[in-house]
């Protein structure tokens, strides 16, 4: 039976264990006990939840929410923090950072089973999101893209897929193309935090296909951008003697066997400078033929839209 992933964050081993034995039966577990594991456990096992203790060695539980709180790819997973402090300071300090909720040590085992639950519950209903990389998904893509039209904003779309990523998927393994997908999306946040505005968009509509609205004037840098990163790291996407050879051989879509070079970015970009769209579906159904003019070249690529209507 499938579990729910939860992270479970102390640096005391008997409040770990107990943690382990409330807790295994219902969920998947992953331990730490440090601020710094903490992270590394983030970003290499996806949890659905953190179990957080207040105070570790490195970092006090408020500080490590902030900073979860500020990276889009985990800026919306549920933290419930622990502690055995009872100060009202603590608890508001705790929440302020980001906290979803807090529980005083020692808990009772079925409220914590609870309030997990409830938090995990709550957090599906309200969050239209990839749970691979946790950026919005479609219904906030056209939510987005609709409130510009409507406001008669100028803006650019970037439509970007990831070639041969099917081949890397089917011949490492789904844990492999699921690394793919997560290092693609910080490539294109880093991309928008470095060279794009703070109102820019970024959103995951699925498997390899990603979104990017922003101003027109930076529509071109973040392409630019966005093929220069992924192309300085899309080689350790192979493994030792496949990345020696620069191809990996396995079927294609027409199920005969074929060579595969290192994974790259295709992406098209539109603009509403010289077209006056209505309705997300003109945006998208345009963003999909340019995309799949770029899809055509064998190295990464983004072609510009400048056609007029």
């Amino acid at each position: 039976m499938y579990k729910l992933k939860v992270l479970i964050v102390d640096d005391n081993p008997d409040i770990l264990d107990l943690l382990e034995a409330t807790l295994q039966d219902e969920f998947e577990l992953i331990k730490a006990s440090s601020g710094s594991e903490t992270f590394e456990k983030l970003k290499t096992t996806n949890p659905n939840l953190l179990v957080l203790d207040y105070v570790l060695p490195d970092l006090v539980g408020p500080d490590i929410c902030k900073i979860i709180r500020k990276d889009p790819l985990f800026s919306s997973i549920p933290i419930l923090m622990l502690t055995g402090k009872g100060e009202v300071e603590d608890k508001v300090d705790g929440l302020e950072a980001g906290a979803d909720d807090y529980m005083l040590k020692p808990f009772n085992p079925q409220e914590l089973i609870a309030r997990i639950r409830m938090l995990i519950r709550r957090s599906s209903a309200n969050l239209d999101a990839s749970p691979l990389t946790r950026l919005p998904g479609n219904v906030s893509i056209n939510k987005e893209l609709m409130e510009r039209i409507q406001d008669k904003e100028q803006f650019a779309v970037l439509y970007i897929d990831i070639d041969n990523f099917k081949a890397v998927n089917d011949y490492y393994g789904f844990e492999k193309g699921d690394n793919v997908i997560k290092e693609t999306a910080r490539i294109l946040i880093d991309s928008i935090q470095k060279k794009g505005t703070t109102k820019d968009f970024v959103g995951h509509i699925g498997g390899d296909d990603f979104v990017i609205i922003t101003v027109v004037e930076k529509a071109e840098e973040i392409a630019k951008k966005i093929i220069m990163d992924f192309d300085n790291i899309s080689s350790t996407f192979f493994e030792g003697k496949d990345r020696l050879k620069g191809y990996i051989e396995t079927k294609g879509r027409d199920n005969q066997i074929h060579k595969f070079g290192f994974p790259t970015i295709s992406l098209g970009v539109i603009t509403s400078l010289k077209k006056e769209f209505t309705h997300t579906a003109q945006v998208n159904s345009l963003g999909a033929e340019i995309k799949s003019l770029a899809k055509k070249f064998s190295e990464s690529k983004y072609i510009f839209d400048k056609r007029s209507s």
